[in-house]
């Protein structure tokens, strides 16, 4: 009789006992250090993006450039992002993800350093692209690192510190831009994160062991097919953040970018057809859950629009500077490491991180939807109890979803193989880039073209030779005379004023739109939440198998 082979399939005990055994009890003799290391990188890159964000204008009078010259300056340092992430997965599995942070850390400390020293428009976008291509290696490397060399029982904590960092840094940027300008100068937006960077390399030095070096026998890993994605995304996502600049496919330089990328992409794909990187495991990339947490995480980055743009914007229009915008986004940040901490615990006492991100979305809708009573009345100190809230809210969103990833990684097989968690980090990396740009870029969209509706719904009721108008222009025009040079000059200030005002309400009338879009978007991602498949095992479960793993060991020994 011949014999017949049987495919026993792992069960999730089997998974939680090999990732135990594949993860180290310890990181190092100091895995706090390590821990400190790991997440300042995701933070750093985090906080590098907003400041150069929120100083666009300095830096571009500092070096006497046009709006359409500086609005190249942040997509030169968000495609280099783009580009180093795909890229990464190569040099993290030739080098060793901490062989390749500490240099990077490094040639980011000295761009930054030197960035703010630059009057050439040229030499300017080289320093920023570098600066992109160093810390774009930051996030998938971290997500890495926290994989293969953090101990379960820590992992909860980690996630907690990454959302603190990653998520204060979004919010309190505005805060700390304005402090810098009002107290230093503009030049710290670049050299305070040069500050940051080297404690960052010291942290990850002493608390992340080294990793063996790479043998040599086997092929020879290729570099082309990864530069031809790379390129693709970059050139595509350089598109898409220009495309409200330049009328989208109205433009020439537009179509260049999106139909070259488009390319590179294309010789991508026929590259992986017909000579396979085994370095990248995109089979292990097709699974359900894989898909649904891409797709919430783009979600849970347009999220984010409501203290990155809806707030900054909703004061902005009033003549509030970053000092005065501040106060109001911060307080979604004082509440982040309590919480954060909070959420740990409740990760490491066996709660499913699906209930975790199902009440940060839930905690979100609503103070959005609090947001939504807005009037054009309102100061930074209306928002502080909502912001309070949603700061609640996206902590607790944040880490219930990269609890939810992790726990992906781990029993969907990443662990087994190094090309498989460098695959799946640099998967998250692209998606967690392009869902801020596209999320950014479309919620621009979509005020100008609410603001654009409105404006034309109240000028309906702003009629010529209406009574009302005319009442209110004869009284404003009597009120401006005594400073005007004539009545014609009042009464042409009268109609500015008039003016004004509805552009005001047409403006405010539009980011209450927004408000309601983001109450509806985490409605709806919480439709998405429900059809993730339960992890088998918790943090808990895994935090135990570990230590039952150890206590065999040293009872053995």
């Amino acid at each position: 009789m011949a014999a017949s082979s049987i495919a026993i399939r792992a069960t999730p005990v089997d998974i939680a006992r090999a990732a135990a055994a594949a993860i180290p009890s310890e990181v190092s003799t100091r895995p706090l250090i390590g821990i400190l290391g790991v997440v300042l990188g995701a933070g750093l890159v985090t906080l590098t993006g907003r400041m150069l964000s929120l100083g666009l204008a300095d830096l571009k009078g500092h070096v006497g450039i046009s709006f359409d010259s500086g609005a190249w300056l942040d997509s030169a340092f968000n495609a280099s992002l783009m580009f180093i992430g795909p890229f990464t997965v190569y040099l993290g599995g030739l080098l060793g993800p901490r062989r390749i942070l500490l240099s990077a850390a490094g040639i980011f400390t000295l761009s930054c350093a030197f960035l703010p020293l630059i009057h050439s428009y040229s030499l300017l976008v080289t320093a920023l692209i570098v600066a992109g291509l160093t810390s774009g290696t930051f996030y998938p490397l971290t997500l890495t690192f926290a994989l293969r060399n953090i101990p379960l029982r820590y992992l909860p904590f980690t996630i907690a510190l990454y959302a603190t960092f990653v998520d204060g840094a979004v919010n309190i940027a505005p805060s700390l831009y304005g402090w810098y300008r009002d107290h230093l100068s503009w030049q710290w937006m670049f050299w305070g994160c040069a500050v940051i960077a080297p404690v960052m390399m010291l942290c990850i030095y002493l608390g992340i062991p080294p990793q063996p070096p790479r043998k040599k026998s086997g092929p020879v890993p290729s570099f082309s097919g990864f530069l031809y994605l790379s390129f693709g995304l970059a050139l595509i996502f350089t598109a898409i953040q220009q495309g409200q600049r330049l009328d989208w496919f109205r433009s020439g330089v537009f179509n260049a970018c999106f139909w070259s990328g488009c390319f590179f992409l294309l010789c991508s794909l026929i590259r992986r057809l017909r000579s396979p990187n085994f370095l990248v495991a995109l089979p292990y990339l097709w699974n359900r859950n894989t898909v649904l947490l891409g797709m919430l995480l783009l979600w849970f980055r347009f999220t984010l629009c409501t203290t990155i743009i809806l707030i900054p914007q909703a004061l902005a229009i009033r003549g509030f500077e970053a000092d005065q915008i501040g106060p109001a986004v911060i307080w979604s940040a004082l509440p982040l490491l309590v919480v954060a901490f909070t959420a740990g615990l409740l990760l490491l006492n066996r709660l499913d991180p699906r209930l975790l991100f199902a009440a940060g979305l839930a905690c979100t809708a609503l103070a959005a939807w609090l947001n939504s009573q807005y009037t054009s009345a309102w100061a930074a100190q209306n928002f502080y109890r909502t912001e309070l809230l949603t700061g609640v809210g996206q902590a607790f969103a944040f880490i219930g979803l990269v609890g939810c990833i992790v726990l992906q990684a781990i029993f969907s097989g990443g662990l087994a193989k190094p090309e498989r968690v460098l695959t799946f980090s640099a998967f998250f990396h692209v998606i967690r880039l392009f869902g801020g740009t596209a999320g950014a870029i479309y919620m621009g969209h979509f005020l100008a073209i609410r603001e654009k509706l409105h404006s034309n719904l109240l000028g309906l009721h702003v009629s010529s030779g209406d009574w009302v108008t005319v009442q209110n222009l004869r009284a404003m025009t009597a009120g401006l005379y005594a400073k005007s040079n004539g009545l014609a000059t009042a009464g042409a200030r009268a109609v500015d004023l008039i003016a004004a005002r509805l552009r005001l309400q047409a403006y405010s009338l539009s980011i209450i739109d927004g408000f309601l879009l983001i109450a509806w978007s985490c409605t709806v991602a919480l439709v998405f939440v429900a059809l993730l498949r339960k992890s088998p095992l918790n943090y808990g479960d895994l935090s135990v198998t570990q230590q039952i793993l150890v206590s065999e060991k040293e009872s053995k020994s």
